[in-house]
């Protein structure tokens, strides 16, 4: 008995992946969600959910860090707004607001505060037609509150997703 669970359950993981990318794929140039990784002056993991077809819900879990300055560890959700662009298949530019929650950690005076901002962004985003892949690019700038106040524009990032 114990022998035949493997089997099952790789069998029953394998069926569930290919289901899920022969959806992804029958899709064209849409998607409802959309999970991966964005790079840029932060690294993170980012989730899209579409509630429309032009709003969406996207949360990034990011960490940043300069080596013996500080790090920031953050969770930031931003609505946003996607728009058509005419005559490309699957692109789109949006634009959106949000707000981030973290910690900041100063790695000079050895101090850990709470990092609270609120965001904006604007970018493109790529459906490839027929194909479980989306990218974005985008710019994130964000006005902080805690530990120190001010804006900072360095937020340009590349979004590669698995969209479902």
């Amino acid at each position: 008995m114990k022998k035949l669970i493997f089997p099952f359950f790789a069998c029953l993981v394998m069926t569930v992946c290919l289901s899920t990318e022969v959806k992804a794929q029958a899709m064209g140039d849409d998607y409802n969600n959309a999970i991966g990784g964005r790079f840029g002056i932060a690294n993170g993991i980012t989730f899209k959910h579409f509630f429309k077809q032009d709003q969406a819900l996207d949360v990034i879990l990011n960490f940043r860090s300069k080596r013996n300055d500080y790090s920031r560890f953050k969770l930031v959700g931003l609505y946003q707004w996607h728009l058509p662009i005419s005559d490309v298949a699957g692109l789109r530019w949006y634009y959106g607001v949000g707000g981030g929650l973290g910690s900041y950690t100063d790695k000079v005076a050895d101090e850990s505060e709470l990092d609270f901002s609120v965001d904006g962004v604007i970018g493109l985003d790529y459906k490839i037609p027929n194909a479980p892949i989306n990218l974005s690019l985008d710019w994130k700038p964000a006005l902080n509150f805690s530990p120190d106040t001010g804006l900072d524009a360095e937020g340009i990032g590349l979004s590669i997703r698995f969209a479902f």
